[in-house]
């Protein structure tokens, strides 16, 4: 089978080189920046293994890579896998446009017959507007599961594998099949396009509300002396919520992945005259609860913060990767530079602090961002940071605040005599 993969950034690196383990893939980008890192084996963004199964597959033959449409690749291609990462503004809102003006692009070069297989994020529909848009080409979803730090694993062995396509076309339904056979070949689970595109909302939409709801239960455990996460092994213990549930008090979500559906939702809705009151909240109560961290250091060291000085450890999206792109603890360091503290700020991820931190202190190690601060705040879950040698590090603070949201440090006790703060206990 000869696979053409559009877009090489995290989602398209992680399925191009995944799938040179057993088909003949084509890397497709029109950034010949990108084109250039994975022909020498370096992914855009940080992944666990990645960088080495590129170089693998290009070492084998499996795996090469163009920066046009080319109409002979393309014109071998049984299957065009369209998975650009779908741009988000400030507002969650997607730029599917950004994803669709591409693979436009490709489709006079594709062969007939082809498979267009979408994973990229797109609003519910797209596939049967492609269809009426291009009369006699296959459009197929897929909803991707990737996941920062352990997309590889995820990807080769996923729990099971979401396929849209028209019930009637068994042919695209026969070649998607093949597809996916190395990965989930007993665990495809077939629906319309229409219906993928839509598990694909609903599957984000249902964990944002999940996070909301766990984290607003626990700020009012927070008020009443109870503990959110004995409040969690209450709720999990019951066979109708289940121990998987993604009920788990802690920071707000962040990055732009499950807010970018939330939106999505919302507008289909409001373009569909059907009221979506409660996904709408789902935003309002995650927005609300970014500031918990900041509204803890300003109840504690002061409401203008002036002269406070805040150690942010970590400051990556999450653990495993490089990227700051809608990063939670940037956000969170940005909000303490505006509000009058001191930042030095520690992530072994990061090389350089973005532009919007300027003015804080980038540090080499945890002990240089603690030593004489006032608050630590534990922004991104680095192994590094819980390994840190805290009991010696906590005497160099000068205020021994540490605010903890997930509850990563695990045995407060054993840091030493500090003020120790988490999303659900008490005040």
């Amino acid at each position: 089978m000869n696979v053409v993969v559009l877009g090489l950034w995290h989602l398209g690196c992680v399925t191009a080189a995944c799938c040179a383990e057993h088909f003949s893939v084509v890397g497709l980008d029109f950034d010949e920046q990108n084109i250039a890192a994975s022909r020498a084996g370096r992914a855009p963004i940080a992944e666990p293994g990645l960088d080495a199964l590129l170089q693998a597959g290009c070492n084998s033959g499996r795996l090469r890579f163009a920066a046009e449409a080319d109409p002979e690749i393309l014109g071998r291609a049984d299957v065009l896998w369209v998975c650009y990462d779908t741009p988000v503004d400030d507002q969650d809102v997607a730029d599917v446009p950004f994803v669709l003006d591409r693979l436009a692009r490709c489709l006079p070069a594709l062969r007939p017959g082809a498979v267009v297989l979408i994973s990229s994020q797109v609003p519910a529909g797209t596939c049967r507007a492609l269809a009426t848009k291009y009369p006699g080409r296959a459009f197929a979803y897929s909803p991707e599961n990737l996941r920062l730090g352990k997309a590889l694993e995820i990807f080769r062995q996923p729990d099971r594998v979401v396929v849209g396509a028209r019930a009637d076309d068994t042919e695209t339904r026969r070649v998607l099949g093949a597809l996916f056979a190395p990965f989930a070949a007993d665990r495809i689970v077939w629906m319309s396009p229409e219906s993928a595109e839509m598990t694909k909302h609903g599957i984000n939409a249902f964990l944002a509300l999940s996070v909301t709801f766990a984290n607003e239960i626990a700020r009012l455990c927070e008020r009443v002396g109870a503990d959110a996460r004995e409040v969690e092994a209450g709720l999990k213990s019951e066979s109708r919520i289940g121990p998987k549930a993604y009920l788990r008090p802690g920071g707000a979500f962040a990055g732009g992945t499950l807010a970018r559906d939330v939106v999505a939702l919302t507008q289909l809705a409001a373009a569909n005259g059907e009221r979506a009151d409660l996904i709408a909240a789902i935003l309002t109560s995650n927005d609300a609860h970014k500031s918990w961290a900041l509204g803890r250091l300003r109840a504690l060291l002061g409401a203008s913060l002036a002269g406070a000085e805040i150690a942010v450890l970590g400051l990556t999206y999450k653990p495993g990767t490089d990227t700051l792109r809608r990063s939670g603890a940037v956000e969170l360091a940005h909000a303490l530079l505006k509000n009058g503290a001191a930042v030095r700020a520690y992530d072994p991820a990061v090389r350089a602090l973005p532009p919007e931190l300027a003015g804080a202190t980038f540090c080499a190690t945890p002990a240089d961002a603690l030593r004489n601060a006032d608050a630590a705040v534990i922004a991104t879950e680095w192994p590094e940071i819980r390994a840190a040698d805290w009991p010696a590090l906590v005497p160099t603070m000068r205020r021994r605040v540490i605010l903890d949201a997930n509850r990563f440090l695990r045995d407060a006790a054993a840091l030493g005599d500090i003020e120790y703060f988490a999303v659900g206990s008490a005040l």
